[in-house]
């Protein structure tokens, strides 16, 4: 067999990389049977000479490979016949941005796997940025309250070498008594809440959150149970949130009248109910000033994440009157953080460690035999025909 690692195509740019040049060495050595190139690229995280020095060759011309790994979508000119993808594609939720592509994906015979659904047995996902969206955004949150209230300076993640060199930055940071609130319980939550730690900060429970004041920034993370409860009175069980998210309803009102500096970092379904409307962020006791919405899912369920930002202009303001936007700072309007590709503000680290759980947890049933099914389930398309995992996508496919 032999892999290639693509340059990225998707613009802007992503500076991320499926497997850092110690990785694929690592590779080499561990199944010295099979070939290895990377393709040649002028911006990823790790330069060529970098994949060089791993003893990897580096080329233009892909067409040889029988396995191609990239990280963002492959631009359409580019997809190669009759071979094997690996990447994150954004088209099993049917979005309509990318049905083109998923199109000619299945005309050209491709056989796509989505890092996405790659999961064990249990149904977990094995590989994902997650933390990373969570580690970065964090520290935008603060970066955009320390901005917001001219109490602090620190340098945009992105401009940082590493997560040490942020940790430093961090280092630098001193909050007045304030109230940080984190919503969700993944691995999204989980790296903001590895960013917060740095400071020192106290962690409440969500009812004394609610109910004292305090001389020092807090943090509290909420779970589901804490900021929706059943229409029918039962009690709150993921799992059942998961499946139901329309038998629910909103509790979290009362968290907008304490909070300071508000990062979201749950998963939300369409159907569930939405953390705060318009109307919400029109009360005048509404304490919410600046938002991380590091799931950033456009308009709802946080009325105020009316568009993604981006890495390089990553703030704006949101006008509860006029529900328009403003400059970010204005102190008459809601500073928001919506960055779609945070992981990429720290792209070494990110794809060091997605590559650890490729490497662990992916890879061996590429080469050793999927007897697990793990690319069998994240496997969209197989030359060109959905397969029975995505069969729903036909219409979508079909253009209708």
């Amino acid at each position: 067999m032999r892999i290639g690692i693509i340059a990225e195509t998707k613009s802007p740019p992503d500076r991320r990389v499926p497997f850092s040049p110690k990785q694929l060495a690592e590779l080499k050595s561990v199944y010295p049977d099979h070939d290895l190139v990377v393709q040649s690229s002028h911006f990823r995280c790790f330069a060529d000479k970098e994949y060089e020095d791993a003893d990897l060759e580096i080329r233009r011309d892909m067409s040889d490979c029988d396995v191609l790994f990239g990280v963002k979508e492959v631009e359409i000119d580019q997809l190669i016949p009759g071979k094997t993808y690996f990447f994150f594609s954004h088209t099993a939720k049917e979005q309509p941005y990318n049905r083109e592509l998923l199109q000619e994906i299945a005309a050209r015979k491709i056989t796509l796997v989505d890092y996405e659904y790659l999961t064990d047995h249990l149904d977990l996902r094995l590989v994902a940025f997650g933390r990373w969206a969570g580690v970065v955004g964090a520290y935008n949150g603060l970066r955009a309250y320390g901005e917001r209230y001219r109490q602090f300076l620190i340098k945009p993640a992105n401009e940082c070498r590493d997560l040490e060199e942020m940790k430093a930055e961090l280092a630098r940071v001193t909050l007045q008594p304030i109230k940080i609130l984190v919503t969700g319980g993944g691995r999204v939550a989980g790296g903001a809440m590895e960013t917060l730690r740095n400071l020192n900060l106290k962690e409440v429970l969500p009812e004394t959150f609610l109910s004292a004041s305090f001389d020092e920034a807090v943090i509290c993370r909420i779970d589901p149970w804490d900021y929706v409860r059943r229409l029918d009175g039962e009690a709150v069980h993921l799992e059942h949130f998961f499946r139901h998210p329309e038998m629910y309803e909103s509790i979290f009102k009362p968290y907008t009248k304490v909070t300071d500096l508000f990062i979201a970092c749950h998963y939300w379904d369409p159907k569930s109910p939405v953390f705060m409307t318009p109307t919400d962020l029109r009360e005048p006791d509404l304490h919410i000033r600046v938002i991380a919405d590091v799931s950033c899912d456009i308009k709802e369920p946080i009325p105020s994440t009316i568009r993604a930002s981006t890495i390089a202009d990553p703030f704006y303001g949101y006008d509860p009157m006029t529900e328009s936007e403003t400059p970010p700072f204005d102190l008459r309007s809601i500073t928001v953080m919506a960055v779609d590709n945070l992981p990429g503000e720290l792209p070494r680290d990110a794809s060091v460690d997605f590559g650890n759980m490729l490497l662990k947890k992916v890879v061996p049933s590429l080469v050793e035999g999927d007897r697990e099914g793990i690319i069998r389930r994240a496997t969209i398309v197989r030359d060109g025909r959905l397969t029975a995992n995505f069969n729903y996508l036909q219409n979508y496919l079909d253009g209708k």
